[in-house]
């Protein structure tokens, strides 16, 4: 990645670009407005950032709104049900199995619909996509309370799952196209944003169920508000039906940075997409995707039952998942940033898993003992998470490229991460305790590891494609 250039004052007038001449017919942009800088061939040729036009401002505080609401909602579905598995479980009288096919559940969903995404993109542009993902979520957490069987909760679940899939692919892809001179400090917005709804949906949902009077159809319910919230910003927005090359990105523009401006070698306007399936980058990012995401998805569904087969009070092993996913929170925000100024991504991947791999340990030899500390090490390692998504505005040049990338390598890992919490629960209910399920976890974060560090390379897709 080549050094950072300077950032430009986007109140001065690029001294490139002479004064306009008056009263020339407006260009439309993409939001019926005049054109944004995503439009402007020129002052992209020229290297120059150009900032976004007064009447779109309320586009872009909107977006920012969405984003942030959008991320709230993207685990609350999966961490208040892990809260809460065992009363689940013997109320809808699933098996240990059973029970581990739910927490897989999420990733299948992920894989399957999130490759969905970039069509529905182009379809009907990436915002409107967002703002029905935010629906079905809605739809999905408030039907799921009202199931009777196992299958009936399944696909209520499955529904809300859809939703969070295809908004988990575009979430980088609006970044990119909205806010392409601060990938970094979005991405690090929203991933903040997600770790703190993951957070307070592990920590809040026990305390609420009780408040509610013991009822877990209640105490999973509530989350249905929240998704009907998240709806409300993208509304305005949905006249955004910019499809661009492969419906998101910033346009055919070039790779951006924190500064706004084209690195070297940038992609001309116009160039098609990647084909990112002949990229080794791309699957070393879908297989670093992957084993993140077995890690958190176990972490998510099985850590609160670890805690209390350990003797640990029920509501404090709510809490204890909780501070795991809290460490996203200011994490999730600093990462993003430390790793677009790096030019690559490999040290921070090898820290983090270093704490995934002491925090297992710690689990694995005092569970309840040294509780908290664990908790606070596998959080740490969970960020793995924010980082994998901005590597993914990392490896790609252009928008199209981002969007394919992103399709790709969170179908590809969301695959990968199927068979992890499935296997967690099989090891459990057959070993009669938690020493295989942790060793397995613990397994993991060298591959991942691996992964991460080929990932991380300073080299893009269309560089290798």
């Amino acid at each position: 990645m080549p050094d950072e250039p300077k950032t430009l004052d986007p109140t001065a007038r690029p001294a490139a670009i002479p004064a306009p001449a008056p009263a020339p017919e407006t260009t439309t942009g993409p939001t019926g407005g005049p054109a944004s800088a995503g439009d402007a061939p020129a002052a992209e040729q020229a290297g120059q950032a150009r900032p976004a036009p007064a009447v779109r401002r309320w586009t872009l505080g909107l977006v920012t709104v969405g984003l942030v609401l959008a991320a709230l909602n993207l685990r609350p579905a999966i961490t208040s049900l892990g809260a809460l598995l065992e009363e689940v479980s013997a109320n809808l009288h699933m098996s240990g199995t059973v029970a581990g096919v739910l927490t897989s559940v999420p990733p299948l969903c992920f894989a399957v619909f999130g490759i969905t995404a970039p069509r529905l993109a182009r379809r009907f542009g990436p915002a409107a996509v967002v703002c029905a993902g935010m629906a079905a979520i809605f739809a999905g957490l408030a039907l799921r309370p009202l199931a009777t069987g196992t299958a009936a909760f399944l696909a209520a679940s499955a529904l809300a799952l859809m939703g969070i899939a295809v908004s988990n692919v575009l979430m980088p892809v609006i970044v990119k196209r909205y806010f392409p001179d601060r990938v970094g400090s979005m991405t690090g917005l929203y991933s903040m944003a997600l770790a703190l709804g993951t957070s307070v949906a592990a920590a809040a949902t026990v305390p609420m169920t009780d408040a509610l009077g013991g009822d877990w159809r209640l105490g999973l319910g509530v989350w249905a508000a929240l998704a009907a919230l998240a709806v409300l910003p993208w509304l305005p927005v949905l006249r955004d039906r910019d499809r661009g090359p492969a419906g998101g990105g910033n346009g055919d523009g070039a790779r951006t940075g924190e500064s706004g401006t084209a690195p070297r070698g940038a992609t001309p306007a116009g160039a098609p997409a990647p084909r990112v399936t002949r990229s080794r980058t791309a699957w070393a990012l879908g297989c670093f995707f992957g084993l993140q995401a077995t890690g958190a998805y176990i972490t998510m569904g099985w850590m609160p039952q670890i805690f209390r087969d350990a003797g640990v009070p029920a509501s404090t092993a709510g809490v204890l998942l909780a501070v795991t996913m809290v460490m996203g929170v200011p994490l999730a925000f600093v990462i993003p940033r430390l790793a677009t100024r790096m030019r690559t991504q490999g040290p921070i991947v090898v820290a983090l898993a270093t704490c995934g791999l002491a925090g297992y340990t710690g689990l694995l030899l005092a569970p309840a003992a040294g509780a908290w500390l664990w908790a606070l090490l596998l959080g740490v390692s969970n960020c793995s998470f924010p980082l994998a998504l901005t590597m993914i505005g990392l490896r790609s040049r252009t928008g199209a490229g981002v969007v394919r990338l992103s399709a790709f390598a969170q179908s590809v890992g969301y695959l990968i991460s199927i068979p992890g919490p499935l296997l967690v629960g099989v090891l459990y209910q057959h070993s009669g305790g938690w020493g295989l399920p942790i060793a397995l976890m613990g397994g993991l974060m060298v591959p991942q590891m691996l992964a991460g560090i080929l990932a991380g390379r300073d080299r893009t897709v269309e560089d290798e494609c």
